[in-house]
Formats: C-alpha cells, structure tokens, sequence
C-alpha cells in the first residue's frame, strides 16, 4: 500500500472518530427552558456542524416539531428528559427522512413511553439504541476504509494525477451515496410495513398502481 492510500485511510479512521453522539448519562435529569435546550445541543452536537454559521437545532425548529407532532409539548416552556431524547431522536432522522416519515417512527415513542407511565422509559430505548449504535461504529468505520481503497484502485488509466484523484474522489462518493440509498430503501419499506396506511396515502397508491399497468 502506498503512502498516499495510507494516509487516506488514517484520515478517514479519524474523520469517522470525530463524530460525536450524545451519551445517555449526558442527558440532563432537570427540565430545561427552550435557551437551555438549545444550548445543550450546539455543545454536545458540535463536531457533525459542517459549517460553523450551521444552526443545529433552533428555537423555531423545536416549535415546528411540537407542530407537526412529531414533539410532545412542553410543560409550562419546559422540556423534560424525554423531550430531550426525542429531540436528539428528531436530528439524526430528519437527515434521511422526511417529516411525515419521522412522525410514524417516532409516534409509538411517545404514545406509548413518553413520560412516567410506563414500565419501560423513553431513557430505557435510548440507552439501548446507543449501545447497539456504539457496537456498530467500528463495522461502519472498516466499511468506509474498504470502500475508501477500492475508489483508490479505480480510473488508474487516467494520466492526470488530478483527474485521477477527482475521478476516484467521485467513485467514493458514489459507493457512499449508493449504500445511504439502499439502506434507505429499506427504512421507508420498515416504516410502511408498520403504519397502515390512510385514505389519502392508500388513494395515491392506487393510482401509482394503475398508472404503472398503463405503460406496460
């Protein structure tokens, strides 16, 4: 392996290590007003800000996912320990998937665990998850590095070092993207197996269905 792919990969390894998650034991036991909210998220969230004017989670995006139910509303403005984890649950979603989609994963949560009325906590699912995410982090990290040095071994005709390297940049991203579509593909088929379907949902798959008939 040369010099070059070697230091891809070592940068790659400490790109995926600086990714931050927040710890169950970092989520506060006290009820917190909106700022404090906020606040806590630009803090543990810092590192997955790609750019530095980025908001990360504000004032009028929590209000829109009371809303759009996707949030319980807070008591007297403030939010609970269980609002925090469906707020940490809300940020990563929303990067894959649309609002109507976070709604359905994320309404058993709260109609079901949300609050102190049930055996098993929203904390309880959280914990959990974590764990299972954290056992997976050094499975994904081995998958980029792999993927990362079969970009590096493709388009070696190309003369141009920098063409070369644009072209190989290219087929990483697009190994990258095609693994985040299928795996979303996926999701949306795991959330449509458990939401039944509305009227209005069920009426537009029938007419998807016709059309489809129509052109064969």
């Amino acid at each position: 392996m040369d010099k070059r792919v070697r230091d891809g990969i070592l940068s790659v390894i400490e790109d995926m290590k600086r990714i931050d998650y927040i710890k169950p034991e970092d989520v506060p036991n006290i009820d917190l007003y909106m700022d404090q909210v906020t606040t806590f998220m630009d803090k543990h969230l810092e590192t997955t800000r790609r750019y530095s004017e980025d908001k990360l989670l504000t004032k009028t995006m929590i209000n829109n996912y009371t809303k759009n139910d996707l949030l319980p509303s807070p008591n007297k403005k403030k939010y609970s320990k269980d609002h925090m984890y469906m707020l940490i649950f809300i940020y990563y979603l929303k990067n894959i998937l649309s609002i109507s989609d976070i709604q359905k994963v994320l309404k058993p949560l709260s109609e079901n665990f949300f609050g102190e009325n049930s055996a098993l906590t929203l904390e309880d699912i959280y914990t959990e998850v974590f764990r299972l995410e954290s056992e997976q982090s050094m499975v994904v990290t081995r998958d980029v590095v792999r993927k990362y040095q079969k970009s590096r071994g493709s388009f070696d005709g190309v003369e141009s070092g920098k063409e070369r390297k644009l072209l190989q940049d290219f087929a990483l991203i697009s190994m990258l993207s095609f693994d985040v579509y299928m795996k979303k593909q996926l999701i949306e088929a795991l959330i449509d197996e458990n939401t039944p379907m509305d009227a209005k949902e069920r009426e537009a798959k029938e007419k998807e269905g016709k059309g489809k008939s129509k052109t064969k």
